[in-house]
């Protein structure tokens, strides 16, 4: 594995939850924040951790923002400095930035002045929250767009002791099944002898709306 160096500023729950999960990953995490408290309690999930105001660019010069692969803008709920941040870093050369926003109109404003990636936690929680309810049986998504994603969902208990060839999943629900997940091992692109057991995860792609009706089979 190749390691990288990430910074994160800001070190409210999102932005120690992204240096933490980066870190464990065996990755160099910077983590920045303007108050001190927050970079004391960020310490034990970090590489490293400083106090600077990210809104300066002479801050930003003096800890090397330059030297990192990629830094994520978890700036809370000060619009403002998350902004200017954002912008600092673009004019810095910073390849590739990630900013978390608000808003509608604070993630147009990051788009603008140079985010990569404007990502909406607070919606996004919501999104998924809400997909769950109405799909009991999906445990994981990733949205490609608005109309299609990849969604692991448990297999339907009538399914089990079939192979995927008899199921025929992809014309009788028109989603395709990429891999199973089974005791923690995962098998990419299954064989359609493979026979589905009980409480095996499929990893399924196709519209949102099918993958909607799959994941509610009884």
């Amino acid at each position: 594995m190749t390691i990288k160096q990430y910074a994160v500023i800001g070190l409210g729950r999102f932005g120690v939850s992204v240096a933490r999960r980066l870190h464990e990953a065996g990755h160099e995490v910077l983590g920045i924040d303007i108050n001190e408290e927050r970079v004391e309690d960020a310490e034990p999930y970090v590489t490293h951790a400083v106090v600077a105001d990210t809104t300066e660019e002479k801050a930003l010069n003096s800890i090397g923002i330059r030297n990192f692969d990629c830094v994520i803008v978890a700036i809370g709920i000060d619009m403002q400095s998350s902004i200017l941040t954002v912008s600092i870093l673009k004019e810095l050369g910073i390849k590739k930035i990630i900013a978390k926003a608000l808003g509608k109109r604070h993630g147009q404003v990051l788009d603008k002045v140079g985010a990569e990636w404007v990502v909406y936690p607070e919606r996004d929680m919501g999104e998924r929250v809400a997909n769950q309810l109405l799909s009991p049986n999906m445990l994981n998504y990733i949205e490609l767009s608005k109309e299609y994603s990849i969604e692991e969902i448990m297999i339907p208990s009538k399914m089990a002791g079939h192979n995927l060839r008899d199921l025929d999943i992809r014309a009788k629900y028109n989603v395709s099944v990429i891999a199973i997940v089974r005791d923690g091992n995962i098998t990419i692109l299954p064989s359609p002898d493979e026979i589905i057991k009980e409480k095996d995860i499929l990893v399924m792609i196709g519209h949102r709306k099918d993958l909607t009706v799959f994941s509610n089979i009884e």
